[in-house]
């Protein structure tokens, strides 16, 4: 095993130390794990928080800031964080208007943050929680109850964030929040797998010309196994899935997202194809984003997302932003 780290039980403390060296914009909290906005809750605004394993980054410290998170909480490697992370975060961002929670549907993060919003109730403080459920490679899994969380969790958080940069009520956000998780769906395939710093090998056995279709962001394993082929068919495999959940049409909003080894010249030769697959359905790639933003560590391979847009979210999405991973309008 080759990664720059230090040491393998120090990389995620070592990784929040360089978040906090490379963006004064953000405070990040060593001792209990949280990356806020330096600039501290504002009084009247929703308070948004999300968070997971770490080795996903950006997700989740990549989109806090203005037009997303409040704060965001790593847990260690593909390990959710713990409810006190949660609730520190959540008294941190209370400007007064309650707190919503961004969960991605994996059975550790859901009972870890479903606790730490009962203990934030019995204190006084309204939290709302949102789960995000877009994978349709799997119904269930070893990690979860239903449908993974992955790419749309990215969707989430911009829209939910810039509602809430507006001053709606928790209410209001908390809808949008899941009208965006309703209408996005994603789909994953893997080249390789990938190797944590803690194991030191990979999470699963691949064969130079095998690829896996339906894979989880943690290593999990998918619907099945395949031979490799060119990106136009592992592509259509990926649409397909999707298209087959929820069929796609009108504006459309998609993510081709890499697993964190795949060059971005490759993810771009990959958009190609999704685009055209789409159109050839009647929809339209209204809005786009091409590059890594929910990773898997060193994994080769791609997700797609796609989110079936209206007026009021491409008009939230469109909203301005500034995080590490996301800023455009501002």
């Amino acid at each position: 095993m080759k990664k720059l780290i230090n040491a393998a039980d120090s990389v995620v403390t070592d990784a929040l130390r360089g978040i906090a060296a490379a963006h004064p914009e953000l405070r990040v909290d060593p001792e209990n794990r949280i990356v806020l906005r330096a600039s501290g809750p504002r009084p009247g605004k929703v308070g948004l928080v999300s968070g997971g394993g770490s080795g996903h980054e950006p997700l989740h410290g990549g989109f806090v800031g203005y037009g997303m998170l409040d704060a965001a909480c790593p847990g260690e490697v593909f390990t959710s964080p713990v409810p006190d992370q949660v609730i520190e975060a959540s008294t941190a961002v209370h400007g007064g208007a309650g707190v919503l929670h961004v969960v991605k549907n994996y059975t550790g993060d859901v009972l870890n943050f479903q606790l730490a919003a009962e203990l934030c109730a019995e204190e006084g403080l309204e939290v709302a929680s949102v789960l995000v459920d877009d994978d349709v490679a799997v119904r269930d899994s070893l990690h979860t109850a239903g449908r993974r969380g992955t790419g749309a969790a990215v969707f989430v958080e911009k829209v939910a964030g810039a509602l809430a940069e507006e001053g709606a009520p928790l209410a209001e956000v908390a809808r949008v929040a899941r009208e965006v998780n309703a209408r996005s769906r994603s789909f994953g395939i893997a080249l390789s797998a990938c190797t944590t710093p803690a194991a030191g090998e990979p999470t699963f056995e691949l064969g130079e010309a095998e690829v896996e279709l339906g894979i989880g962001i943690h290593g999990e394993p998918g619907r099945a196994r395949s031979a490799m082929a060119g990106a136009r068919e592992l592509v259509r495999t990926a649409v397909e899935a999707v298209d087959e959940d929820l069929p796609v049409s009108g504006d459309v909003l998609v993510m081709l997202n890499g697993m964190g080894g795949t060059p971005l010249i490759e993810l771009y030769v990959a958009f190609a194809e999704v685009a055209g697959l789409l159109a050839d359905r009647g929809a339209r790639v209204a809005r786009s984003l091409v590059g890594n933003y929910v990773t898997s560590l060193d994994m080769q391979g791609f997700s797609v997302t796609v989110c079936r847009l209206t007026g009021e979210l491409t008009r939230l999405w469109d909203a301005p932003v500034q995080t590490p991973a996301l800023r455009w309008g501002r």
